[in-house]
């Protein structure tokens, strides 16, 4: 069900460079029932039209809460930065279908991959993978030390939790598609990805041939229902050209081999 609600909200701190985390409640919560799905800002500017659609990064259906990260790229989402607890978020949502977790898991093991600012959607999915007894090995990359976030709340819930930089500042140096390398792909019943174009693209040439392996796709959206088709991804092996998904309905998670990245 997509809802529209006036949310409240609790905190909004800054927890890295132009990387801050909002906590919201309200009664749109109830319907948060699996991970990565998303919420459609309206931001508090008259001149900005378009709502921003944001990833929940976690959510509590008792105490009626969410959690969204996001980073300040534009005017839009640096004013709803400066919006402070007490204040309400015009919110629609959830919206997207969210990470699958209904697949039969014989081997009880499952690898989470980040990266960047695509990190914060897989919280809530290693938490509930963990609750059904999954070990969860997480890899996570970010460019450097200062932009490392959420290591602690996937540290509480890992088997196993890798982090890597771009320059060696903090973790190993390198990136994630080199500790995939090292991993045996067909020891994990799911393979579960959110991050940069580029990781996406690495993911998928690892994991081609997993029956398992799902991406989460960012695209630009205007309504976010799939009435527009403003987000569309077009479907891979489609000679014409003409076939296509709409991230914002139909993803933003699908199946590695399914759309072009």
């Amino acid at each position: 069900m997509i809802l529209q609600e006036e949310m409240m909200i609790l905190s909004n701190v800054k927890i890295a460079p132009r990387v801050f985390r909002m906590v919201l409640q309200g009664e749109m919560v109830a319907d948060m029932t699996v991970p990565d799905q998303f919420l459609h800002l309206r931001v508090p500017s008259p001149d900005k039209v378009l709502r921003r659609p944001i990833s929940i990064s976690e959510y509590d259906r008792e105490a009626k809460t969410c959690v969204l990260i996001y980073r300040v790229e534009g005017p839009g989402l640096a004013s709803v930065s400066q919006m402070t607890s007490g204040q309400t978020l015009d919110v629609m949502g959830p919206l997207g279908n969210g990470f699958d977790l209904s697949l039969p898991f014989p081997n009880q093991k499952a690898l989470i991959v980040g990266g960047g600012i695509g990190t914060p959607p897989l919280v809530q999915l290693a938490r509930d993978l963990a609750d059904r007894g999954v070990a969860v090995t997480v890899l996570l990359g970010f460019a450097q030390k200062s932009a490392v976030i959420l290591e602690a709340e996937f540290a509480a819930v890992a088997s196993e939790l890798t982090i890597v930089t771009d320059d060696g500042s903090y973790g190993r140096k390198g990136n994630v598609g080199i500790l995939m390398a090292e991993l045996d792909m067909s020891t994990f019943d799911a393979i579960y990805a959110c991050g940069a174009t580029g990781m996406l693209k690495a993911v998928a040439s690892q994991t081609a041939d997993h029956p398992n392996a799902f991406i989460s796709m960012e695209a630009r959206m205007a309504c976010g229902m799939g009435a527009c088709y403003a987000c569309v991804v077009h479907v891979a092996g489609d000679e014409s050209g003409q076939e296509s998904l709409k991230v914002c309905d139909q993803g933003p998670i699908f199946k590695v081999g399914e759309v072009v990245i």
